[in-house]
């Protein structure tokens, strides 16, 4: 027998021949391999990640290839969509006088970069305008487009829309559509013609002084605080109620209106670049509708530039959530930046006047971008105050809950803050809407019957009428400045075929607010006056308290001037007007640039500046002073356009 085998070795290793050069059979060839056979050696996730990878490349070369396409399809070598945000057809203005020619650059911002957050309290904006740097190539997009809207207002082109410098729109032409339309919204009425202009006329020398003054605030403002809310002339600063440029934005439409082209594309500019709603910042409702919804859509109206159309209607969604209350009675404030509105601080109700003063600005928003919810919310208010009970033969409380939505602090009556504008409204809200909605002509004349029956005296020795304030049933001989309104909004109505003697009471009232300036050793009206009603020896008929005697540059009397002249045609009103300027110019002028409210209308020889220039008397004492002053009757009609509270000029609207 043979011995067993021994075991084989234990090899802890495996051999493999790889041959490359030869086949099974020995040859020479080398093997090919399909792709196929390569492809599915491959993992599942391995073929899936390569499908993925293809796929997304072939998208982005096709985006890519109808992007540029795109491009070279639209006009003018611009992507559509930019053409789209602009009219068909910018209007022209006439060449300025001799007199517009500022040398000097103007400033010209660089663009605002996109916040990376939200941040409380106002905007760190930049206290005098920056000049341009040649060498920055990065901001060559944004100034190309804003030339070219310059050179469209400098008049570089026969245009199919033409708006002069005096405000008169020429009708664009058939089938040109608003702006910011949204599809399945109602067509927009048709605007009114006004009365074309070929040539701008050469200002008068009360308008061309009206013209010097606005350049030496609107020089103290570029200066010094260009950019922010308001300038402080004395002490060559600025202070901050919302950061959003507040004086430039309401001076807008002046400026096109006096033919202040240098200035008004300087302001523009800002506008395009800097002007920016996404803020962490509370605004008041009324306040910010009034001047800057309000400028915004004057300005569009004035101009025919998209630009201020759009910045009107991001602003008008952001004041939206004020009016999200159980009443849908809007909150006095809203923050813009997160869209959380309050009350004030010192109070859960609103004003009625703030709450009922702001119906033309939202109406005239969703007519031009055919958007009915501003219309609807604003209306809704107007509805409601109709309906509720508590008033005086058509007289209003000053306050009114959100949460309950009726009148608090009933029994006191007045035309001054709080209450002011609400009479005001439903008159030119008749109007705006050619007189179709009788409600607001009945509240309106029920209201003038009130204030007729309730507030209307006559004081000592010189008989001149004024209306004072009720409280609890006591008659106050007390009226402030802001009442003066009245004779203008009188006037108004009178025009449109309201009572005849609207326009007497017009008249008194007038004289009344001009004696208020003239008592005055300034030549300015106090902020709030006491009339006498009993005969006294070596007494005046108007009566100021310390606290009342200072002057903010208001417009109300040379606002009602305005009217009274523009419809009578007496030229006293001018006079009076005239005279107002001159002490505008002797007391409040500040040397270095502005104008300044005072504190003491009595005292010729210290009135004690203020340190505060309200955009206001831009937005609207020179404004009203310079139409005053106008010989063309038709310069902005009112028979075709409505200004709002801050004097800014809306069409009135056409029947459809």
């Amino acid at each position: 027998m043979y011995p067993p085998a021994p075991p084989a070795p234990r090899r802890d290793f495996i051999s493999v021949t790889l041959s490359l050069d030869q086949s099974d059979d020995g040859s020479k060839t080398r093997r090919r391999r399909s792709c196929w056979r390569t492809w599915k050696q491959l993992s599942r996730l391995q073929r899936n990640v390569i499908l993925f990878l293809l796929a997304f490349l072939l998208c982005c070369g096709l985006l890519s290839y109808l992007s540029v396409a795109h491009q070279w399809t639209a006009p003018n070598g611009r992507p559509a969509e930019e053409q789209r945000g602009r009219p068909a057809h910018l209007p022209v203005l006439p060449a300025p006088r001799k007199a517009d020619a500022d040398p000097g650059p103007g400033p010209r911002p660089p663009p605002q970069k996109p916040q990376r957050h939200v941040r409380r309290g106002p905007p760190n904006l930049q206290i005098r305008a920056p000049h341009r740097d040649a060498g920055d190539r990065r901001q060559d997009d944004g100034r190309r487009r804003d030339e070219a809207a310059d050179e469209a207002l400098q008049g570089e082109g026969p245009p199919r829309t033409v708006v002069s410098w005096r405000g008169a729109v020429i009708e664009p032409e058939p089938g040109t559509e608003a702006p910011s339309r949204k599809a399945g919204a109602p067509a927009r009425p048709s605007l009114q013609a006004p009365r074309i202009q070929n040539q701008r006329a050469s200002p008068n020398e009360r308008q061309q002084a009206v013209i010097d003054a606005f350049r030496h605030a609107w020089a103290g403002y570029r200066k010094f605080a260009w950019g922010h809310d308001e300038l402080k002339p004395v002490s060559k600063s600025f202070s901050e109620w919302f950061g959003l440029g507040l004086t430039l934005v309401d001076s807008l439409d002046t400026m096109w209106i006096l033919g202040l082209k240098k200035e008004f594309g300087e302001a523009r500019r800002w506008v395009s670049e800097k002007l920016q709603f996404q803020k962490d910042v509370d605004v008041n409702l009324f306040e910010s509708t009034i001047r800057i919804l309000g400028g915004l859509l004057s300005a569009y109206h004035l101009t025919g530039d998209a630009l201020f159309l759009q910045k009107a209607e991001d602003f008008g969604n952001r004041l939206m959530p004020a009016f999200r209350t159980p009443s849908k009675i809007p909150y006095s404030d809203v923050n813009i930046g997160t869209g959380v509105a309050h009350p004030p601080w010192w109070t859960s109700d609103s004003t009625v006047a703030e709450v009922t003063s702001i119906q033309l600005e939202f109406r005239e928003l969703s007519r031009l971008t055919g958007v009915r919810k501003f219309q609807e919310a604003a209306e809704e208010v107007t509805r409601h105050v109709h309906s509720l009970s508590g008033k005086k033969d058509g007289l209003v409380p000053m306050f009114i809950n959100t949460h309950s939505g009726l009148f608090t602090h009933g029994g006191v009556f007045t035309l001054g803050a709080r209450a002011d504008s609400y009479y005001e409204y439903l008159l030119k809200q008749w109007i705006q809407g050619q007189r179709q909605d009788t409600r607001l002509r009945d509240d309106y004349l029920e209201a003038v019957e009130g204030i007729r029956r309730h507030l209307l005296r006559r004081s000592e020795p010189s008989k001149l009428t004024f209306v004072g304030e009720l409280a609890h049933g006591r008659f106050s001989a007390k009226m402030d400045h802001l009442v003066c309104f009245l004779p203008g909004t009188l006037a108004l109505g009178a025009h449109y075929g309201l009572p005849a003697d609207h326009m007497d009471l017009a008249r008194a009232l007038m004289d009344t607010c001009y004696q208020m300036n003239r008592q005055m050793a300034t030549g300015l009206s106090p902020e709030i006056a006491h009339f006498n009603l009993h005969a006294q020896k070596d007494q005046k008929d108007v009566q100021v308290k310390p606290a009342d005697r200072h002057n903010l540059l208001r417009p109300e009397t040379v606002e009602s001037l305005f009217y009274l002249y523009r419809l009578t045609g007496d030229r006293t009103y001018q006079d009076w007007g005239w005279e107002i300027l001159q002490s505008f110019n002797t007391y409040t002028r500040v040397p270095s640039g502005g104008y300044s409210s005072i504190s003491n209308v009595q005292d010729p020889h210290d009135p004690q500046p203020r340190d505060k220039m309200e955009s206001f008397f831009l937005g609207e004492t020179l404004k009203y002073l310079y139409l005053l002053f106008s010989d063309d009757m038709d310069l902005l009609s009112l028979d075709s356009y409505v200004f709002n509270t801050e004097a800014h000029p809306l069409p009135i609207w056409a029947p459809a």
